[in-house]
């Protein structure tokens, strides 16, 4: 299950960094870090004792433990932890630095680009426009986005030909369905070895760096280039969420931003989470580093691009640039405690504090898996990987839950079975093969009584 989307440009993780407990405990000082002491949980959840939720405190501290080693190895610079059950809080710290340079310590409060988490909040923001009746999820969505009619298809296809440069194309045998884009069988692509070249020379991208226009600006481009395969034939990881974005944008009448402030943020208290910073902020957002073996970490610097498989990102995206474009699948920044708001929603079956944004059903829809034998390791539901059979189960979960991660190491879990909750984030690709971030996962679920 937490292997999550490590396909293509390894994006999920969860860096559990920077616990900070919700209630006063002795708390060890790193070497040359900060321990930030415990501070008020908002109202995003009522604090519990580990105890009262069933959870071992002891065993929460193993979350801290590991987070704390690869800060002391100098893999992570920090991250925030967050472990809630039955609609508690049980475990919120932070540990290390947000900066090192400026010796800025991490909190709990910090910001992080959440990337690819991005992607569950652009599928609920479809699924309400679903709810009230603007489409059906079989309908082509080129009935909204004209310009994905009559689209070509590379052959071979994929998987059958993983590498071979754009040829021959053959016309789609069937139209690109909103539940296409939603699981991610749509043949759209982020790139890659097949159609990287194409992407990059039409100036399409994933939305990690500055873009002129908008997103509407970037799908018509993509609905120019070729789809990997036959919509519906094969599962991969890709812009589908952008193009949903600005589906939202079509069907609404809003711009992507202002349709999750006024019909998700908001009525979710979600104060925190947002495409562009404002300048007030922009002070709370973590810095993303590196980690090479023969250089260790090193921040990623504004105005800095980092070149890796063909493609580019920046850091410096949220605060610096046009502002226009809204990517739907990787461009928001949040912290844990706004995150974990909309991870309670979820589980309350699509509710918060009197705030329905979802009925139970469609909840169920999307935490189901829908690419059975399309995707390695696990399933995928609507916005979600899913794991939907024991056999997903590598390591410690429960069937029935569902997750996703952020390229710049954040992750988490929604799981049912047991009422449970965990979030991790840190700012941190590449990673190294630092897996930290399962890691703090695996260390949640063990604390269960």
């Amino acid at each position: 299950m937490k292997r999550l989307a490590r396909r293509f440009l390894s994006f999920v993780t969860l860096a559990l960094l920077l616990v900070v407990p919700l209630f006063p405990q002795a708390a060890s000082k790193p070497k040359g870090e900060h321990v930030v002491p415990p501070r008020a949980v908002s109202a995003a959840g009522i604090a519990a004792t580990p105890g009262e939720v069933g959870l071992s405190s002891e065993r929460l501290e193993r979350i801290g433990a590991a987070i704390q080693r690869s800060i002391d190895e100098g893999r992570i610079a920090g991250a925030v932890s967050l472990v809630a059950r039955h609609s508690k809080i049980a475990y919120l710290k932070a540990l290390g630095m947000a900066d090192r340079d400026a010796k800025k310590p991490m909190s709990t409060d910090n910001l992080f680009r959440v990337c690819s988490m991005t992607k569950p909040i652009t599928s609920v923001a479809v699924m309400m426009l679903y709810e009230e009746g603007r489409f059906t999820l079989n309908e082509p969505v080129s009935d909204f986005i004209p310009e994905f009619k009559n689209m070509k298809v590379l052959e071979p296809p994929y998987p059958q030909d993983k590498t071979s440069p754009p040829g021959a194309l053959a016309d789609a045998n069937r139209p690109i369905l909103i539940r296409h884009l939603l699981t991610h069988t749509s043949g759209l692509t982020y790139g890659g070895p097949r159609l990287g070249k194409a992407y990059n020379a039409a100036g399409i991208n994933g939305g990690l760096s500055q873009n002129e226009g908008t997103i509407g600006d970037m799908v018509k481009k993509l609905a120019k280039q070729p789809l990997l395969f036959q919509p519906g034939d094969a599962w991969e990881y890709s812009l589908a969420d952008d193009v949903l974005g600005y589906l939202v944008e079509v069907v609404s009448g809003m711009p992507l931003d202002k349709f999750f402030e006024e019909r998700i943020f908001k009525p979710l208290g979600m104060k925190d989470t947002y495409f562009y910073l404002p300048a007030d902020k922009v002070a709370r957002l973590a810095t993303v580093y590196t980690y090479y073996p023969e250089k260790g970490l090193q921040p990623i610097l504004d105005k800095q691009v980092v070149e890796e498989g063909g493609g580019s990102f920046s850091a410096d995206y949220p605060y610096r640039g046009p502002r226009t474009f809204f990517a739907g699948g990787a461009g928001l920044s949040s912290t844990v405690e706004d995150y974990y708001r909309f991870c309670q929603m979820m589980l309350n079956g699509g509710e918060l504090n009197g705030a329905r944004l979802l009925s139970r059903k469609s909840v169920e829809l999307m935490s189901q898996n829908h690419v059975e034998g399309k995707r390695e390791g696990g399933g995928y539901g609507l916005g979600f990987g899913v794991t939907s059979e024991p056999r997903y189960l590598t390591e410690l979960g429960s069937v029935g839950s569902y997750y996703w991660g952020g390229f710049f190491y954040t992750s988490f879990v929604i799981d049912p079975k047991e009422d449970l909750i965990a979030i991790f984030m840190a700012q941190l690709h590449p990673t190294g093969g630092l897996n930290l971030d399962s890691k703090a996962i695996d260390l949640a679920y063990q604390a269960l009584q």
